[in-house]
């Protein structure tokens, strides 16, 4: 590895950091859902609050990458961490109320943390120079690992901690971001303003036209998407099939670990052997763990499927963000990245709207079906591009 020790640095607390933002993740999959069953009325609206957590994400994503332009990507950090703890208070008392939409007010605002926290793998790219920006992509997401052995041991703990159920889950959230801003203020960023071009920045459209653009955010948006739909839409399951609340925590755990495990390595393959490849990949995991999903409701079947399934988003998502930094200039990657993650985070909130509809009124199996034509999408979006530069065809940018 040529990182110097600035490097190595910046990527090891930005990797703590994602730790710990993943932490907060793992811990609302565990109980979003649940919680969200247990307060709303009617029964299908059980994922919205996993729905307004996106949906606040994706709502801040734009406006937090300027801000991040303007101010540094170290205050954006803190600020939306901040918005964290705000958000978790809520959510805590609006439990404790037994208020539903107290509990979508308060996922929105910890989802604005999650918007910010997205942007921790272009800051560790930021850091670093050449064809070593998708290794640092690749470590930082590793860094995840930490939330899937952390989260789910801590939802187990904190369920029962105060009067109403998961009321105590949600405030345990609070020490997990306070830990976060302490990391947060050591970084040594580079300066994002302080960046200067002699070209102009392009507008987004041009951008956004660019074939390869289009591929890598395909592959970021739909893996997220696919995934999170079947993410959420688990818990919800296993509970119908009378699996314990502690299964469905070993399952999301292990899935949690076969997101980010394989970072340690996915970003050499990339690397080796290209994004393309590793994204093409990732969508064929896709397929194999929506095809364990629907072969059996036994635990292992959910734990084997989930864990596939990890591992494809991993491939996807990283290649995806490998690939979107070739598509922009320095004056312009503000604007993208801030536009990559809204269109992620848009998708997201979809998928976990259709998660509950889908699981209650349909059952497990349609939700896998449902996914089925994405990933093909992302499958035929990333061949056609390969197939491109493969023949030799006109440069695609």
């Amino acid at each position: 590895m040529s990182f110097t020790s600035d490097h190595r640095r910046a990527v090891t607390l930005l990797a703590l950091c994602q730790g710990l933002l993943l932490t907060n993740t793992v811990i609302l999959m565990a109980v979003n859902a649940l919680t969200g069953f247990m307060l709303a009325e009617n029964k299908m609206f059980a994922t919205l609050p996993a729905m307004t957590y996106v949906v606040g994400s994706a709502l801040t994503a734009m406006p937090m990458s300027a801000f991040m332009r303007l101010r540094g990507r170290k205050r954006g950090f803190i600020s939306g961490t901040l918005l964290a703890i705000f958000g978790a208070c809520i959510c805590a008392v609006a439990v404790m109320l037994k208020s539903f939409w107290g509990l979508c007010l308060g996922t929105f605002f910890i989802g604005c943390y999650n918007a910010t926290g997205g942007f921790y793998r272009f800051a560790a790219a930021d850091a670093v120079a050449g064809s070593d920006k998708a290794r640092a992509i690749s470590l930082v997401l590793a860094g995840g690992i930490i939330g899937g052995l952390i989260g789910p041991e801590s939802s187990k703990l904190t369920k029962d901690w105060l009067p109403v159920t998961y009321a105590g889950t949600y405030l345990s959230l609070v020490a997990f971001a306070i830990i976060a801003i302490a990391l947060q203020s050591r970084l040594k960023l580079p300066a994002i303003a302080a960046e200067l071009h002699d070209k102009p920045a392009r507008p987004l459209r041009e951008i956004a036209r660019q074939p390869k653009f289009v591929v890598a955010v395909m592959s970021a948006a739909l893996g997220y998407g696919v995934m999170n739909l079947l993410m959420v839409a688990t818990p919800l399951a296993m509970n119908f099939c009378g699996h314990p609340f502690s299964e469905g925590v070993f399952v999301l755990e292990w899935h949690v670990v076969g997101m980010f495990l394989p970072s340690f390595f996915t970003g050499d393959l990339i690397k080796r052997f290209g994004a393309m490849k590793v994204i093409i990949v990732g969508t064929l995991l896709n397929f194999v763990a929506i095809s364990i999903a629907l072969s059996g409701v036994s635990v292992a079947h959910f734990w084997f499927a989930l864990v596939v399934l990890g591992l494809g988003w991993n491939f996807m998502f990283i290649g995806g963000t490998a690939l979107l930094t070739e598509t922009y200039e320095p004056q312009e990657k503000s604007r993208v990245q801030g536009f990559n993650d809204m269109l992620v985070f848009a998708t997201m909130a979809v998928s976990s709207s259709s998660a509950g509809v889908l699981v209650n009124a349909k059952g497990w199996e349609i939700v896998n079906y449902a996914a089925v034509p994405f990933v093909s999408i992302a499958l035929l979006a990333a061949l056609w591009l390969a197939t491109r530069r493969t023949v030799g065809l006109p440069k695609v940018a």
